[in-house]
């Protein structure tokens, strides 16, 4: 066999190979309603429709501005004062670029990506890519001193 028929032979295996391991399918996901999980540990956000995510108790979780808590695939933050649902916003934590766990920017009041810096508004709107998908927001409902994330 000669070098240049081996060479055309091996990187015909390579391709083939890497087509099957996804190295082709590299780029943007602008299309896809949720995270592609690539990026470091993201949980599939619920369903719209699948019922209570979690609660928390008002006495001792999230009680000053710019607290979070994480539960089921979601980030509750305390935006302002009072208990009351507008106080709050719940939004899916997974970055919907890759897939990574996003935190939130208190002194910015904005959701921001470790991994690649996509940031999202309280809402979940993007602000700045790569993410081109706005994070899934959840309905924040109370009673008394409890507070539901529904999806």
């Amino acid at each position: 066999m000669e070098r240049e028929e081996f060479l055309s032979k091996l990187g015909i295996g390579v391709l083939a190979i890497c087509t099957g391991c996804g190295i082709a399918s590299c780029g943007s996901k602008s299309n896809d309603p949720g995270p592609s999980g690539g990026g470091g540990g993201g949980v599939t956000p619920p369903a719209p429709g699948s019922g209570t995510v979690f609660t928390a108790d008002l006495n001792s979780e999230v009680t000053a501005i710019g607290t979070t808590k994480v539960s089921g695939g979601v980030i509750l933050v305390r935006i302002a004062a009072g208990n009351v649902a507008g106080s709050f916003t719940a939004v899916q934590v997974a970055c919907t670029h890759e897939g990574t766990n996003i935190g939130y920017n208190n002194s910015a009041s904005k959701f921001v990506c470790p991994l690649h810096g996509s940031e999202f508004s309280q809402t979940g709107s993007v602000l700045l890519g790569p993410a081109a998908v706005a994070l899934r927001k959840y309905t924040v409902n109370i009673s008394g001193t409890t507070l539901s994330v529904v999806a």
